[in-house]
């Protein structure tokens, strides 16, 4: 009877340590662990896009814990990578659901545009042609990740982290993941994209304001803008629903997003939805932002993102991100010329999707060289527009391929 109660313990203790995570880390593991610890780092003391960056970077750390990703995740059949055939499945499978059938990020954009007041568009219409100049970096990447390897579905995904913008960059990418291939084979874009777009815009400061000074003469930095003109309610009702529709009837693939920004905006707009509002605002907007932050995160597993395909995409998403700069501001400088002066080219950096983070910078530098020199609302303008011209650009890119 001892014998066989030492051999149970030897049972129990042999089974306790094979389920000890220190047995089944892998190196790649524990580089991701280090990588969400700079995340982590970034998102709480640097304030760097904490509400986004700290619930990926938590996903990511979840994830590569040592023998954790059976447990949030679950198992795959001997052979399969496909999200409908995982066995035990665990709370993170559960969360990216949201993910996995495109259903967060319009939940984002309606909150989002329950956050968003058009007036300064509405105000100063000319703006939209910088957040169509500032879509530059989306194009210019699609013809780059196309001629390194990536196929059409593919480069398409990676492009459209130059709209600055995560939700509509998951969107995309799930959206054509079923024809996403490098090389001829299929690939998972999906948690190289997220953690880029997001990633870039979060750290929006450190690339925004060198290229701001590049470009912009120091001459123009200190140009002062009439201030915009009050514009009505009235107005502001019928914009969302004038742009739905237009945009609607132009490139109907375009609307989950589009439609979403503008169903919460006219819920803010209308003065009769007050509760809507607030609930798109604050509670579903929080909750989404979570579930999809660590979602997107946990995808981030070292096994299959640790490779040179992930750092291609890394580095073509920087790319993008800097030419959809570059377009704002060359933009910018051009209208600046056509309206003699009127204009400062600092508010083309806002072009990109990053509300209201952008428009900040173009305040922030337009403050270095004159402290009274204000510029947030009027950059405002074409942050908004950026916003609109990301989600058509994503509804172009679904529909050509």
């Amino acid at each position: 009877m001892l014998d066989a109660l030492l051999i149970n313990f030897g049972e129990m203790f042999t089974n306790l340590w094979q389920s000890l995570g220190l047995t089944k880390g892998t190196p790649q593991n524990y580089i991701m662990l280090l990588i969400s610890f700079v995340l982590m780092y970034l998102a709480i003391v640097k304030k760097f896009e904490p509400l986004l960056l700290l619930p990926i970077a938590f996903g990511m750390f979840l994830i590569n814990l040592p023998g954790a990703y059976e447990v949030v995740w679950g198992t795959y059949p001997e052979g399969s990578h496909n999200y409908n055939e995982v066995q035990n499945p665990g709370l993170l499978w559960y969360l990216f659901y949201g993910v996995q059938n495109v259903i967060y990020p319009p939940l984002i954009f309606l909150g989002i545009g329950a956050m968003t007041d058009f007036g300064p568009l509405i105000s100063n219409p000319k703006s939209m042609l910088i957040g169509a100049a500032a879509q530059l970096g989306v194009f210019l990447t699609l013809i780059a990740a196309s001629a390194i390897g990536f196929n059409l579905a593919a480069a398409c995904s990676i492009a459209i982290i130059g709209g600055a913008d995560g939700p509509t960059a998951i969107y995309v990418t799930q959206k054509l993941a079923d024809f996403a291939m490098f090389n001829g084979n299929k690939t998972d874009l999906l948690s190289a994209i997220a953690v880029a777009a997001y990633s870039y815009m979060a750290l929006i400061p450190i690339i925004q304001k060198p290229l701001m000074k590049a470009i912009v003469p120091k001459k123009e930095r200190t140009i002062k803008m009439k201030p915009l003109r009050t514009v009505s309610k009235l107005e502001k009702i019928i914009f969302p629903i004038v742009v739905t529709l237009v945009v609607g009837l132009l490139l109907p693939d375009a609307v989950p997003l589009l439609g979403m920004l503008m169903l919460g905006n006219l819920l803010k707009e209308c003065g009769v939805c007050d509760r809507l509002s607030s609930q798109a605002q604050n509670g579903l907007m929080n909750t989404i932002t979570i579930f999809l932050g660590v979602s997107v995160g946990c995808k981030a597993y070292g096994a299959t993102f640790l490779d040179w395909t992930t750092l291609g995409i890394i580095a073509l998403g920087l790319v993008a991100f800097s030419c959809g700069t570059i377009g704002g501001l060359l933009m910018g400088r051009l209208m600046c010329k056509l309206s003699k002066g009127k204009i400062n080219p600092l508010i083309g950096s806002a072009g990109v999707s990053a509300v209201p983070m952008a428009a900040r910078i173009s305040e922030d530098v337009g403050r270095e060289y004159d402290p009274n020199n204000h510029l947030l609302m009027h950059a405002m303008g074409p942050n908004v527009a950026g916003v609109i011209g990301s989600a058509i650009a994503a509804g172009f890119l679904l529909a050509i391929v």
